[in-house]
């Protein structure tokens, strides 16, 4: 007679956090009052940006602001600001920022983030 012990194993999913830049068309300080009004020190030299941070690659977070993608519960999950005139990814800006484990500390760097840009006069919108 066989015996089978089985072993009751738990998987967990460990959710990583990654922050993200996208470039936004100089168009948005201009045509958006908010994102003017949220940037007195743009010079209009340097360039406008989005600042996020997500679960998934950056690439997969670009690709659902662009299409305007939608949760399981039916709300766009995109920002408007992103959809309307979002350009591309700057990796040059994200790339030498850790992976984060906690929502709370990806949330935190993500207005740090955003806050070092607007110091070094780029035009910044974050969530």
């Amino acid at each position: 007679m066989e015996y089978f012990l089985q072993y009751k194993t738990t998987i967990r999913c460990v959710i990583m956090y990654q922050l993200y830049v996208i470039e936004l068309r100089k168009k948005v300080f201009t045509e958006n009052r908010k994102f003017r009004e949220s940037n007195p020190q743009f010079n209009g030299v340097l360039e406008c940006l989005y600042v996020g941070m997500t679960s998934k690659t950056p690439k997969e977070r670009f690709d659902q602001h662009v299409n305007g993608s939608l949760s399981n519960k039916g709300m766009d999950i995109s920002s408007r600001i992103v959809k309307q005139y979002g350009s591309y990814l700057r990796p040059s800006l994200y790339h030498h920022l850790p992976v984060y484990k906690t929502l709370q500390d990806a949330l935190k760097a993500e207005k740090e983030l955003a806050a070092t840009l607007k110091r070094q006069r780029y035009a910044v919108w974050v969530n």
